[in-house]
């Protein structure tokens, strides 16, 4: 019954509509996520130094993007700077205290020139899908979320992979766009179009079934939250309560693929900084069972508390802002077509 209730979450709003909501939920997601891997680096860094050349990744909430330190020692970015700390909230005290406010979004503005416009084309993609299978099929049922889910979220990678390695490759050598213009012109002309999608196939692996199980279980949760309080709509801690449970059970489900692609993204990383030392990064199956015979089974579920920690009010935050800025354009859209009557 609650099923039938629920109107369509994107009905009522243009595209260009949905993809304000989402352009708007990714900044804010990646305002209030950012800081907790800005420390976390931090902390990092102060464990182990980082050398010239080292790899390491950086997530906003969005996106994984891979960093490269340029000038080991000597250097003096935002992860190099000398503070002491003697835990993360010691961290967090004394970066604001010593380093001021915006020390805790260092590194940010870059990587939100992909990630943004990657969340955009995915919430946006999921929801044009889902309504129209949803119109398609006739049919209201929990599987459409999971398939509209996992195909909008192998859009997005897809547009976004080549573009993640062309950023990585700017960096790693500090090239100029004239430089990075003939650098991947001899890279296609040297292993073909598909080498610009190295790394595409452990994305994937994580990104799609995350994707998918994290819809299925986010309109179903919803669902069933809307019938508990017996609402016709979803409210904003609703949509935010749902988004965080469902955006954790498909960390847990997919954590093994996360620990694969973290260390694969770090292979492909070490490969365009030393190309010529670099052996050839592992396939993701070999790299799974490496990890399993080095580690066993608990190896692929290694850092479980810390990507619950950074993906549940992630996912929360996201969506609740979205489906917030999307009630805000339909209830606009209503009176405008009120006054036009």
């Amino acid at each position: 019954m609650a099923e039938k209730m629920l109107p369509s979450p994107g009905g009522g709003i243009t595209p260009l509509q949905q993809m304000l909501a989402s352009g708007t939920g990714a900044i804010l997601t990646s305002l209030f996520v950012t800081p907790l891997d800005v420390v976390k680096i931090r902390l990092q860094a102060q464990r182990t130094p980082f050398s010239k050349g080292k790899c390491f990744l950086y997530c906003n909430g969005l996106m994984d993007h891979l960093y490269v330190c340029q000038n080991g020692n000597g250097c003096t970015a935002w992860y190099k700077a000398p503070t002491r700390f003697t835990g993360t909230l010691d961290a967090f005290v004394k970066i604001t205290r010593y380093e001021g406010i915006r020390s805790l979004w260092s590194g940010l503005p870059p990587t939100l020139v992909m990630a943004v416009p990657a969340t955009v084309i995915y919430f946006t993609t999921y929801d044009q899908l889902r309504d129209y299978l949803h119109a398609r099929s006739g049919s209201r049922g929990h599987h459409i979320p999971l398939l509209a889910g996992a195909l909008a979220r192998l859009g997005a990678v897809t547009v976004i992979s080549p573009l993640e390695l062309i950023r990585t490759k700017m960096q790693s050598r500090q090239l100029s766009y004239r430089e990075l213009g003939v650098c991947i012109q001899s890279a296609v002309a040297q292993d073909g179009w598909l080498s610009l999608w190295r790394g595409w196939g452990p994305t994937v692996l994580r990104d799609v079934p995350f994707s998918a199980l994290y819809w299925f279980n986010y309109e179903l949760v919803r669902e069933w939250l809307c019938g508990q309080a017996r609402l016709d709509e979803a409210t904003f801690m609703i949509s935010f309560a749902s988004g965080a449970i469902s955006g954790t059970v498909a960390a847990v489900l997919t954590l093994p693929f996360d620990v694969v692609k973290t260390q694969r993204q770090i292979e492909l990383g070490d490969s365009e900084v030393h190309p010529v030392a670099a052996s050839k990064p592992s396939s993701t199956w070999l790299l799974m069972r490496r990890i399993r015979a080095e580690s066993g089974t608990r190896g692929l579920f290694a850092g479980f508390l810390p990507r619950v920690i950074k993906v549940a009010p992630a996912c929360a935050i996201m969506i609740s802002t979205y489906e917030f800025g999307k009630t805000f354009f339909q209830k606009l859209n209503q009176e405008r077509r009120l006054r036009g009557l």
